[in-house]
Parts: structure tokens; sequence; C-alpha cells
């Protein structure tokens, strides 16, 4: 009986044609994004890769392999438990000190993930706080959302950066009860971008903290790395900034940053933190090399946003179905899951790019997508052979008669 049960929960999604499959790759150090597959033929095959949340290349950057390396040689693999119980060193100390710096905060933690970063805070600060009414944007990431969830309290969603429908529920809540007001920056499957400042206005109208998920901003925006709200310089009016270090950093990891009470609050309480074993030194010590070269130099930032704008041009010419975004993100609009899938197979099997599709739950049915991601080591030839490779199958006439 079970084993039928199991079997059918995935036969739907082969069904539904959102089955996810996950093809064997290694990058090739200091050549991202050559990589390498080894799936679907003998020996590896070169390909190259479209679809990382590594945006700077930072995972490949000497700086950060060097300082992973003389970690690993000085303290060694593991960080030996949880924070509390042998897992806490100096590595973890002064990159706590370094992403507070960058975002203006007195203080911030660690987590092992973005994904735990926003469950275990969220959970926590609504728990602590007695009443508390979460307002949470409608796309808000899984986390975020199972973080509310997992608190218990009350919630209100607000329609995606509408200030007014945001408005209208702070309006006709209790004023006296604790509110939270969850959003990100960058939201990474659109690429728009909330309007921080005038959401920061209303939580000081209402009484209301802020929560801002800069997972896909972070080291990419800002002169500094801080993200959108450097950029726009309000980062001191956000209560709780959330951030990761697997994406533009390069490396693994989440953290917030806020004051240190609100740190000290989060690092006593959130089982997520207290009962977990703390990111290894070598990671911290590679993260902390990343952030430490992103907030002083631009050029790899300069870099990803030229390879961004001429890859939205070029498909834009082309006549390709491209979102528009203003950020990093080049979403390409299919529509149906079963022919992402194909196209991303083709690209793989007969172009040698790599690009997964995004398909339901990560976005709602009927808007299935390619994403790309290009970052400052795309160049000008891999940017074009990319362009020639989707016109070509995108006008393929079995996919003509499909569409």
């Amino acid at each position: 009986m079970y084993a039928t049960i199991f079997e059918s929960a995935i036969d739907r999604l082969h069904a539904e044609g959102r089955y996810r499959m996950f093809i064997d790759i290694l990058r090739t150090k200091g050549a991202f994004p050559d990589a390498r597959c080894f799936a679907g033929h003998n020996g590896p095959k070169p390909i190259t890769v479209w679809c990382s949340n590594d945006y700077l290349a930072m995972g490949q950057h000497p700086k950060v392999i060097a300082a992973m390396e003389e970690a690993l040689h000085d303290v060694g693999a593991g960080s030996g438990g949880t924070r509390n119980i042998g897992g806490n060193t100096h590595y973890h100390i002064a990159l706590e000190q370094e992403l507070a710096d960058l975002h203006g905060k007195q203080a911030a933690l660690l987590f092992t993930s973005g994904y735990v970063s926003n469950e275990a805070t969220l959970s926590t600060l609504a728990r602590v706080l007695p009443g508390c009414i979460v307002f949470s944007d409608a796309l808000n990431h899984a986390s975020m959302i199972a973080g509310i969830r997992h608190s218990g309290c009350a919630k209100a969603i607000w329609r995606h950066n509408d200030l007014a429908h945001l408005e209208e529920l702070l309006a006709a809540a209790d004023p006296d009860a604790p509110k939270l007001i969850a959003f990100e920056s960058v939201y990474s499957m659109d690429g728009d971008v909330a309007p921080i400042a005038a959401i920061c206005d209303l939580a000081d109208k209402y009484n209301a903290l802020t929560y801002l998920d800069e997972v896909h901003a972070v080291g990419m925006y800002g002169a500094h790395g801080g993200g959108i709200s450097e950029r726009d310089a309000v980062a001191e009016r956000v209560s709780i900034i959330e951030g990761t270090l697997g994406k533009a950093f390069g490396v693994m990891g989440g953290y917030i940053a806020a004051d240190r009470t609100v740190i000290d609050v989060i690092r006593s309480y959130a089982p997520g933190f207290i009962f977990t074993t703390s990111l290894s030194p070598v990671l911290a010590a590679g993260a902390l090399a990343s952030v430490r070269h992103l907030k002083q130099s631009t050029a790899e930032r300069e870099g990803q946003q030229a390879a961004a704008a001429s890859l939205k041009a070029m498909l834009r010419d082309a006549g390709l179905p491209l979102m528009d975004t203003a950020t990093h993100i080049v979403p390409l609009m299919v529509g149906d899951p079963v022919r992402a899938k194909q196209i991303s197979d083709i690209l793989l099997a007969e172009y040698g790019i790599y690009v997964q599709p995004i398909n339901y739950p990560t976005v709602p049915r009927g808007t299935e997508r390619l994403r790309f991601t290009p970052g400052p080591l795309h160049d000008a030839a891999m940017l074009r052979a990319l362009t020639d490779a989707l016109v070509e199958i995108w006008y393929r006439p079995a996919f003509r008669k499909a569409a």
C-alpha cells in the first residue's frame, strides 16, 4: 500500500510535466561558467552553466578559494557542533561582524542556509511578540511562508507590491497588536523590486516592524553589495535584513542583521539556530573573504549587469518572449511545463547549454519559464551562442505547432 501511494505521487508529477531532474555536473575551477556533464553520454561533456545563483562567480574567486584552503588547514573541516556546544569559532564571529557592518546594523546572526534563516527568524519573532500579526507579500519565498505558518500567529497576505492593499490591511488591524511586514527586495522569478521606502513609510505610520529578504540582492546592488536597501539608502529604516551567502557571495549559509537585542532574541529562542550544527569554519572563512572583497570591488557587479543587459537585448531583438525586468534576472516565458522541459533538454543535449526549467510550485501554473542568470564571466560569444540556440529551437516546426 505504501509503495503504491508513493509511486502514484511521483506519477502525478510526470503526468503534469513537472518531475524534476538533477543533472550530474562538475564546475571547472577557475573557468566558470564552464562545467562538465556526466549524464547521458560516455565521459564528461563540456557545458556552459546559465542558471547558477552564484551570480558573480565568487565561488570561483581566488581570494575565496584561498581563504577556504587556509581555514581547512588551520582548523580542519567541520565546526564541531552547535554554536552553543563546540561549534563557535573566530570565523563565525568575524563574519557576523562583517555582515552587520555591511547593512549598517548593530549585529548579525549566521544560519546554515537562507531558508533556515527565514523560517527560524520569522517563526520565532512572531511567537515572541504576543498577538503579532504578520503582513506577508503574496509572492514571498516558501521559506518565509513556512516561518510565518510555523509561528502560529495571525497573518494577512497583501497583493504583490500593492501598497494600497497593504495599507488597507494595516488600517483594519487592531492598532495595539504587534505588526510585522515581511517582503523581499528582488523577487527572483519575475525580477521585480519592492518599493522599500514606501513600505517603511507604512510601517512607521502603523507602528510595524519590517522584515526584508535580500537574498537575491546582497552582493549585487549598492556601493558595497548591501543590496537594494543600500542602493536606495533605506537600510537604516528596515528592522531586520535577511540575506544569503550562497548566491552572489558564492559560498553557503544564511544570516539576519538587526539591532543587538533582536539578534539576541533570535539567538536565544530560535530552534532552527539553537539545535543545528553550525556552518563549517571553512565555509565561514570563504564567505568572509567574499563579503570583504565585494565591499571594495564593483567590477563583478558591473560585469554582471552588463551581461544581463546584453542578453536581454539579444533575446528581445530575436523576438523571443522575454519577461522585462529591472534586475539581473532574465526570464523567458514558456507557459507550459512539458515544453519548458523539452527546450531545456535540447539545449543541454545538442548545444551543451545548461538551464533548468522553472515550474509549479516555484511559479504559478501556466507561467513556466526558463530563467537565465548571466554573470560577469559569460562573454559575448556565449551570449550569442545561447540566443542563437534558443531561436533555432523555438522556431522548430514541432514547437511552433505546439505553441
